[in-house]
C-alpha cells in the first residue's frame, strides 16, 4: 500500500503552479478592472470567489494527475518511466484506489464550481465546469484518449490558460476583457511548456508504448523549438500588456533569469532524467511570472 508521501508524489506537486498561476492572474485582472470602474468591492465576497476558483483549479490539476496515473498504469505505458512516482505503474497502489482519488478530486472541483455558480447566478458556467472535468478524464482515459493523439497541449492551453484566467476574472466581474484573454494566453503557454518538457523526456518510452503525444509526432528537435517558443512568448505578451497602459506589467520581465536554466537544459539536447530540472524550473518560472505580472498590474492599476 502506498505511503502518504507516495500519494503526495503521485499528485505531482511540481505541476501545481499550472493551477495556481492562472487563478492569480485572473483574480488580479478582476481586481484591477473593478478598481478602475470604481465598482464596489466586498472583500469577503471577492476573497471567497478567489479561494473557490483556486480550489477548483487545484482539484482539477490533482484529479487529472491521478487520472493519468490510473489510465496510463492500466494500459502498461507507465511500466518504464524516469519521472515522478507512478502509483499504478509501480504497483504502489491499486488501480481502483487511484481512480477513486481522481474522481474524488473531480467531485471537489465540481462542488467548488457549483458554489461559484450559485454566487454569480450564472448557471451556464456549469457547462464549462462539466466540460473541464470530462476533458480531464478523457485526456488519458477512455478507449480513445486524446492525450495519446497529440492533443494534450491543446487541453492544457485551453483549460489551464484561457478558461482558468478568464473564468477567474469572470466570476468576479461578470465581464470579459482583452486583458483577461492576453493573460490567459500567457499563462496557457507557460503551462504548455511544462507539458512539452515532460513529453520531451518521455519520447522514447511513449514511442515504445504507442503513446503518440505531440512530442512523439513532431520529433525531438521540433519539440525543443516549440518549448522555446512557449517559454519566451509570454514575455512578449507582458510587453503588449504594458503598451495597453499597464506599464508596470513590465515587471514580469524580471522572471526572465528563471527561464534561462530550463531553456539551456532543453536547448542543450538533454534527455531522460537530465530534463527533470527543466521541468521543475519551468513550473517555478510560471509561478514567478504570474506573481510579477500580477504585482505589475496592481501597481499600474
Amino acid at each position: 500500500m502506498a505511503s502518504l508521501n507516495q500519494w503526495i508524489e503521485g499528485a505531482r506537486p511540481r505541476t501545481l503552479p499550472a493551477a495556481i498561476a492562472p487563478v492569480l492572474i485572473g483574480t488580479t485582472i478582476a481586481y484591477v478592472e473593478l478598481h478602475a470602474s470604481s465598482a464596489g468591492l466586498t472583500w469577503s465576497t471577492f476573497a471567497a470567489r478567489a479561494m473557490l476558483a483556486l480550489l477548483v483549479a487545484l482539484a482539477l490539476q490533482i484529479g487529472v494527475n491521478y487520472s493519468n496515473d490510473y489510465s496510463d498504469g492500466i494500459r502498461g505505458t507507465d511500466e518504464v518511466r524516469v519521472g515522478p512516482v507512478r502509483l499504478v505503474g509501480q504497483k504502489l497502489a491499486s488501480p481502483a484506489s487511484v481512480k477513486l482519488a481522481a474522481f474524488g478530486c473531480f467531485g471537489i472541483a465540481a462542488l467548488g464550481g457549483l458554489v461559484l455558480v450559485a454566487l454569480t447566478d450564472k448557471w451556464w458556467l456549469i457547462l464549462v465546469g462539466l466540460t473541464a472535468i470530462v476533458a480531464a478524464w478523457f485526456y488519458t482515459g477512455g478507449k480513445h484518449p486524446y492525450g495519446y493523439a497529440g492533443l494534450g497541449e491543446l487541453f492544457v492551453f485551453v483549460f489551464f490558460g484561457l478558461v482558468a484566467v478568464m473564468g477567474s476574472t469572470y466570476v468576479q466581474t461578470l465581464t470579459l476583457s482583452a486583458l483577461a484573454v492576453i493573460g490567459g494566453i500567457a499563462s496557457g503557454l507557460l503551462s504548455v511548456a511544462i507539458l512539452i518538457v515532460n513529453n520531451l523526456r518521455d519520447i522514447p518510452t511513449d514511442r515504445l508504448s504507442g503513446k503518440r503525444t505531440l512530442a512523439v509526432r513532431i520529433g525531438d528537435n521540433a519539440t525543443r523549438n516549440l518549448y522555446s517558443l512557449s517559454l519566451l512568448a509570454p514575455f512578449v505578451l507582458a510587453i503588449s500588456i504594458a503598451l495597453m497602459g499597464h506599464v508596470a506589467a513590465l515587471l514580469a520581465l524580471a522572471a526572465i533569469p528563471l527561464a534561462l536554466t530550463p531553456l539551456r537544459i532543453v536547448r542543450s539536447g538533454s534527455n531522460g532524467r537530465d530534463l527533470i530540472p527543466a521541468l521543475a524550473g519551468t513550473g517555478k518560472l510560471l509561478l514567478a511570472y504570474a506573481v510579477l505580472l500580477s504585482l505589475g498590474l496592481v501597481l499600474s492599476g
